[in-house]
């Protein structure tokens, strides 16, 4: 089919056409910077060429190379045949406006906490400029930290995670914001490498997704590491760990903001007399908690 469609598929209007046919009808699942088969394949298509990211009208029906037309088919073929993410195969994700580098080793970038970061937890704190210490919990690529560091210009960023791959790439991506002076890397379990370190803000999207979850999610979710993703039965394995040790790691009047996915009637349950705040995001207000260091359990 593929080789077929080299010969048949002259414009990239041809061929965009063709990778939402093929995206159809071979039932991919999206949600890793796209929802639709249509935005993820003219997003491959634009990256693949090297045009610009936000300008598809202009090109739709200029004619491609042979070696163009191969190259996009071979990345339609892919992301059908692997089931990868769009962003393992661009080696990028797009959040708030940010490019990061991505790869297998970390989960892809979608936090709804970045949204609140762009606005520096407005109106929850006051003055941005008083932030002098922020850490992000479970970083990954280390985007949060990124946002982090641009939202409270004053401040010094941990970013830990348990997995050096991980860590790896939160490097690079750091290292391309020119942050290093600002953003510490740390390996750590939870708090466990931290000694007594306390924070302004606490900021965390740590794995939140329940074990029967775990085993029924498509298949582009399973290329990303099971480690940035499973927790436990309930899935509040990590979001219990941060709760339980939170409030001895931030200052007075210090902040925690943690996003649990579709877990909030679950956390509310299990912390009954804890008074939860809940953010409003672009996708409603389910999804991120704040509490103060004085509201903590």
């Amino acid at each position: 089919m593929f080789e077929q469609a080299q010969n048949d598929l002259l414009t990239l209007r041809d061929l965009l056409r063709f990778a939402v046919s093929r995206f159809n009808a071979a039932g991919l699942s999206f949600g890793h910077g796209a929802d639709n088969a249509w935005d993820e394949a003219a997003y491959l298509l634009l990256h693949r060429l090297h045009l610009p990211l936000d300008r598809l009208d202009p090109f739709l029906d200029a004619r491609l190379t042979g070696d163009e037309r191969a190259a996009v088919l071979r990345i339609i073929e892919r992301r059908i045949d692997e089931r990868l993410p769009a962003a393992y195969l661009t080696n990028e994700a797009w959040l708030a406006g940010y490019r990061f580098y991505v790869d297998e080793r970390v989960i892809v970038p979608r936090s709804f906490i970045a949204e609140l970061l762009c606005e520096q937890l407005a109106p929850w704190i006051e003055d941005p400029d008083g932030v002098t210490s922020v850490l992000d919990l479970c970083t990954g690529s280390g985007c949060l930290a990124i946002f982090a560091a641009h939202a409270f210009p004053k401040a010094r960023v941990d970013a830990i995670d348990i997995s050096p791959d991980a860590l790896a790439v939160a490097a690079r991506n750091v290292a391309d914001y020119h942050l290093a002076e600002r953003i510490r890397l740390i390996e750590s379990d939870v708090f466990a490498a931290l000694g007594k370190e306390r924070y302004d803000l606490i900021v965390s999207n740590p794995p939140y997704v329940k074990a029967e979850s775990m085993r029924s999610l498509p298949a582009e979710y399973r290329r990303e590491p099971e480690l940035a993703l499973a927790s436990g039965d309930d899935g509040l394995e990590l979001t219990r760990a941060i709760l339980a040790a939170a409030r001895q790691r931030l200052r007075p009047n210090g902040l925690l903001v943690v996003e649990i996915g579709h877990n909030r009637e679950e956390l509310e349950a299990a912390f009954p007399d804890t008074a939860f705040t809940w953010l409003d995001t672009a996708a409603g207000d389910q999804y991120v908690f704040l509490l103060s260091r004085e509201e903590l359990p």
